[in-house]
């Protein structure tokens, strides 16, 4: 299993890659998570052990799992963010009048990392939830970020985490992704035709401090049978442009 960066200390490292594993996995044996991470099984055990001493980690039969222990720390570091805080309202309040999904994302060690999710009356089920993350120039919402960031912190990105992704309609190349950020920061919103999931389209619009520093994003998604014509090209782009300014607004004024 690579690693891009090695920990400055390796059993911490080790630890994260067994509770990485046990997510990816969704639990394991012994046995099996030994053979994924190809680590001897009385290490494993060890790890899992202390892991389950301090309630990061639970045991079912033979099958280990992650424990809820983390929801209180990712509870707590959300709401630290004061994207969230400020943008919740709105969001719902946006969810609520398209009858869509809406969502809040933020980018953090070069990933997007969703920070909340608010779910109109007509809204799709996606393979998401909070605290997801995933590459920023598959969505809308991770565009919209990358457009507004310094061109080095880009190249850093790209760098280090790859282009492509899930679908064919992913963006594969640097030119295609530079193209496409300097769209965005013309138009002022970036689009979602299908990119990070298939049948899926998003309208997505940064949030920005009075510095001109890009915060997050939050956005609208649905299925392409709705997200089309006037209603994805104008309609969505005003609303969403709207909900992001009054987020600014607050934020600069809270």
């Amino acid at each position: 299993m690579a690693r891009t960066e090695r920990p400055a200390v390796k059993s911490v490292g080790t630890a994260f890659e067994i509770l990485d594993a046990l997510k990816g996995l969704d639990g394991a044996g012994l046995s099996e998570l030994a053979r994924h991470l190809d680590i001897p099984k009385s290490t494993v055990h060890n790890y899992l052990s202390t892991l389950r001493q301090e309630q990061y980690v639970t045991k079912s039969g033979d099958r280990y799992r992650v424990g809820l222990r983390f929801l209180e720390l990712g509870a707590y570091s959300r709401h630290r963010e004061e994207l969230f805080r400020v943008a919740k309202p709105d969001v719902d309040r946006l969810a609520a009048e398209t009858g869509e999904l809406a969502n809040v994302l933020v980018e953090e060690h070069g990933k997007g990392i969703y920070l909340y999710r608010a779910q109109g009356a007509d809204a799709v089920t996606v393979k998401a939830h909070v605290g997801t993350r995933i590459p920023l120039h598959t969505a809308a919402l991770g565009k919209a970020i990358m457009a507004h960031l310094p061109s080095e912190r880009v190249d850093d990105i790209v760098e280090r985490h790859g282009l492509g992704g899930p679908t064919a309609q992913s963006i594969d190349s640097r030119d295609a992704l530079d193209a496409s950020l300097e769209a965005v920061r013309e138009r002022g919103v970036a689009f979602d035709d299908e990119e990070r999931l298939d049948g899926l389209r998003c309208v997505a619009a940064p949030v920005r401090a009075d510095d001109g520093r890009v915060l997050g994003a939050i956005s609208v998604a649905g299925p392409t049978n709705r997200f089309r014509g006037e209603r994805f090209r104008e309609e969505l782009p005003q609303k969403v442009l709207e909900t992001a300014n009054v987020i600014e607004l607050n934020v600069t004024h809270s």
